[in-house]
């Protein structure tokens, strides 16, 4: 009878640990970084007040980055008090449960404030500030394990909008763009914060984007935007495998970009456009050819998303959908306007950054609004992206973080 207790005991921790991971958005754009939801169970129309507002709160300080969530805990940063702060509250109700400085906060034109989101990582959590200062945390009260400045120690610049990249956890290590000398992108080691390698063949300054993982055919392949090109290195040394440059352009490269069947999508604003690149292993390397180019999508932050072989996101301020595999076009709408977005339950999650939150079907046929809302100015865009998870929509604007209950009855 005992032995049966702990097998059902050890059962229902294994169901509730799997549905708690199933629930987890730890990291920037959710567990493999494609702010694709498998979450079912939504509204998929929203009352016209919007969704039911369960918590929100108040005291983050400036910041754009969005939120990592892991078990009962939310992470978030903000400025407070010229720090810049790496926040973790109580997922059921956003009280704090801890606060730890990175550094110092820094101001820009734009608003100021961290720009990053943090990396939850079972025991750990990673975090950026908008000066270069990355820490490792013990989550369960952020005790210091290490902290470096990427900035100093590999001699990068930060972008005229500051750093507004979020770490990386590929295995053991934890991946950043330093942007410096031989060392666009650099891999530390996760546990300690040592250097494991440099990009050597990589000196592109940083933008504003931030790195993924990906296994072409094979090798693990880490991507991302530098301010000169879209780049991908061998994640188990840096070896740049390719850099294509006409995707970037000279003011601001931001959004992640988005990698599908053995293919890579770019995209950036300011009169660029988008590519798709098509991947292909040899001898160890991954080789890069383009499939199309296109000016039909400029996207300047908000993201991008791929569903059932379509890529929808906004194209400066139009949200438009076009086909993953060759870039046809296949509607655009004005939507909430100019803004940011993530995917859930057959719907897009839309933030316009004039304040008004937005849910819209994954739809190639035409765009179908399903329910719009307006959140309190805060004085700056709304630039967080917002996220899904648990039943719940997840809206940062500067200081304010509101929780919305989204679950279908």
């Amino acid at each position: 009878m005992r032995l049966l207790k702990l097998l059902l005991a050890f059962i229902g921790s294994f169901i509730v640990t799997g549905m708690a991971a199933d629930r987890d958005w730890p990291q920037w754009h959710g567990p493999d970084r494609t702010n694709v939801s498998t979450e079912t169970g939504l509204l998929k129309q929203w009352p016209q007040a919007g969704p039911p507002m369960i918590w929100s709160i108040f005291n983050l300080g400036q910041g754009y980055g969005s939120i990592a969530i892991q078990g009962d805990r939310v992470y978030v940063q903000g400025a407070h008090a010229g720090k810049s702060i790496v926040f973790c509250l109580n997922r059921a109700d956003g009280k704090t449960v801890w606060m730890k400085s990175l550094g110092r906060s820094l101001d820009q034109d734009k608003g100021g404030g961290p720009r990053g989101t943090p990396t939850a990582d079972g025991e750990r959590v990673y975090a950026m500030s908008e000066d270069g200062d990355l820490a490792c945390f013990l989550t369960k009260d952020g005790s210091l394990v290490w902290a470096r400045n990427i900035l100093r120690e590999f001699n990068g610049t930060n972008p005229n909008w500051l750093i507004s990249e979020s770490p990386l956890i590929d295995r053991n290590n934890v991946i950043v763009t330093p942007g410096g000398n031989k060392a666009g992108i650099a891999a530390l080691d996760k546990m300690t914060g040592k250097t494991v390698w440099t990009a050597s063949e990589l000196s592109d300054p940083a933008a504003y984007s931030s790195c993924i993982v990906a296994d072409v055919q094979g090798v693990r392949t880490i991507m991302t935007l530098t301010s000169k090109a879209g780049v991908g290195v061998r994640a188990s040394d840096g070896k740049l495998m390719w850099r294509y440059e006409r995707v970037a352009n000279d003011t601001a490269n931001v959004t992640t970009p988005v990698f599908f069947k053995d293919k890579v999508f770019y995209t950036s604003a300011y009169n660029t456009g988008c590519a798709l690149l098509r991947l292909k292993a040899e001898n160890g390397e991954v080789k890069a050819e383009e499939v199309y180019f296109s000016k039909e999508l400029m996207n300047h932050h908000g993201g991008v998303v791929v569903v059932n072989g379509y890529v929808y996101g906004f194209s400066n301020a139009i949200l438009t959908c076009m086909q993953f595999e060759t870039g046809k076009v296949m509607w655009k709408n004005r939507s909430v306007g100019k803004g940011c977005l993530t995917y859930a339950d057959g719907n897009l999650y839309l933030l316009g950054e004039g304040n008004t939150v937005g849910l819209a079907e994954a739809n190639p046929s035409a765009y179908m609004e399903k329910g719009r809302f307006q959140i309190a100015d805060q004085g700056w865009p709304s630039w967080a992206h917002p996220v899904v998870c648990g039943g719940r929509l997840y809206i940062r604007n500067q200081g304010v973080l509101a929780c919305y209950d989204i679950k279908a009855k």
